[in-house]
C-alpha cells in the first residue's frame, strides 16, 4: 500500500531556510529525491530563486549556495 506523505510546504521549506548555514551565508544540501518527495523540484528552485541564492545539483545532491553574490566553478 502507497501511502502519500501529506507536508505543509511553506513550513518545509521555513525550516530549510531557517538553518544556521543560511544566516552565515554558507551551504545548505538536500537529496534530490527527498526535495522531490516533500515539494517537488520545481517549487524549490523557485524558493531558491526568489531569495537571490543559487541552487547546484551534484550527483543525487541539490545544494543551496545561501549567498547572492556570483559563482565561479573552478573544476
Amino acid at each position: 500500500m502507497d501511502v502519500m506523505r501529506q507536508t505543509n510546504h511553506e513550513f518545509w521549506l521555513s525550516q530549510v531556510f531557517a538553518a544556521k548555514a543560511v544566516a552565515s551565508r554558507g551551504v545548505v544540501r538536500r537529496s534530490r529525491a527527498w526535495v522531490e518527495t516533500e515539494i517537488g523540484l520545481d517549487r524549490f528552485e523557485q524558493a531558491v530563486r526568489a531569495r537571490g541564492f543559487h541552487l547546484i545539483e551534484a550527483g543525487s545532491q541539490l545544494v543551496v549556495i545561501c549567498d547572492s553574490s556570483p559563482v565561479t566553478v573552478r573544476f
